[in-house]
């Protein structure tokens, strides 16, 4: 099994501003984590920038523009957002890993990919950066993955915080769909069960928010009786997940119980569905995550499943982790997308 990492010092260069969370720390923590005991199967590769047509694909030409612009400086593009004289290039390039991950895993070169890429892009907008992200590389890559033959695209968001922007890009959209767990309510305020999508899109989104405190035990629920047959019921050409390791135990940002062990077990679950969907074709993108040893280690362990590690949720969920995955189960009946039974 071959596992492809792009990954490039120049993401270190984007520096949002003295003592922000999203650091270049962290990808410093976790490329000392990889090297300390590589992985085997494990080829890294750097990545090209992605191209203006590429970005548009997701972002308005307006807002590409304006980020170019940008270039060299410094500014504040929201209350959490900073740009630095290296965030333009460090955004390009992250943007052109996923697609790269997504062109790599697409043409039979490796089996899946890990884009272990900063800033992060899950909350970035049409037209507007948010909450640390600049450019939504989920969405870039999924289509990338649309003009690469793909004709359903599966995103996995499994971050603390909603993906609030790749849900708008997407919403009104029934080529891709958006999957996502996290707390609530929480930033961004967006991720309620009863959205679902838009017009021709309505039941191609799946929001599933839990409160703080949910464990491993507790995702698996989700996993098992609402995403994976889901998924299966979709039978995407490619799953894009944006792996956020902030839902752990020790992040400071948030108030989940999530250890390595559940990252692992959410890997190993969408690992299975690809194999049995689509040939294997898996790509993570790094989202957030803040402790440093925590965000290490849970790199490593969706590294290992990647090259072939298989783990389980423990059983033990609670009640509002079942509720949770009712009450989504509900709100997308009610959008015509009915969900199996497990």
């Amino acid at each position: 099994m071959s596992t492809l990492v792009f990954t490039d010092p120049r993401f270190l260069d984007h520096h949002p501003g003295p003592g922000h969370a999203e650091s270049p720390a962290r990808l410093d923590a976790i490329m000392a984590e990889i090297g300390r005991a590589p992985l085997a199967g494990v080829t890294i590769e750097t990545p090209r920038a992605a191209t203006d047509t590429e970005i548009e694909a997701a972002h308005s030409p307006a807002y590409r523009s304006k980020l170019a612009q940008l270039d060299g400086q410094y500014a504040e593009l929201d209350p959490d957002t900073g740009v630095s004289p290296g965030s333009w290039k460090a955004a390009r390039l992250a943007a052109g890993a996923a697609v790269g991950s997504v062109e790599a895993v697409m043409a039979g070169r490796a089996d899946n990919a890990f884009a272990l890429v900063r800033p992060p892009g899950h909350h970035a907008r049409p037209g507007r950066a948010m909450g640390f992200c600049l450019l939504n590389n989920a969405a870039i890559a999924a289509e990338a993955a649309r003009r690469d033959g793909a004709e359903r695209v599966l995103i996995v968001d499994w971050d603390v915080h909603h993906g609030n922007g790749t849900q708008e890009i997407f919403q009104a959209r029934e080529d891709v769909l958006y999957m996502s767990v996290h707390q609530f309510p929480f930033y961004p305020g967006t991720g309620a069960a009863g959205e679902v999508g838009v017009g021709a899109g309505r039941g191609a989104t799946v929001n599933c928010p839990l409160p703080g405190g949910q464990t491993d035990a507790d995702y698996g629920v989700v996993f098992h009786d609402l995403f994976l047959p889901v998924g299966r019921a979709f039978a995407p050409d490619l799953i894009i997940v944006s792996a956020g390791f902030d839902a752990h135990a020790r992040d400071p940002l948030a108030e989940m119980r999530v250890t390595e062990r559940g990252f692992a077990a959410m890997g190993s679950a969408l690992h299975e569905l690809a194999a049995s969907t689509c040939g294997g074709k898996l790509v993570l993108l790094l989202e957030g995550g803040y402790d440093l040893p925590a965000l290490a280690a849970s790199v490593r362990a969706s590294l290992e499943v990647l090259t072939g590690r298989r783990e389980d949720f423990p059983r033990g969920a609670g009640t509002a982790a079942i509720d949770a995955v009712l009450s989504t189960r509900a709100a997308l009946r009610g959008a015509g997308r009915i969900v199996s039974q497990t």
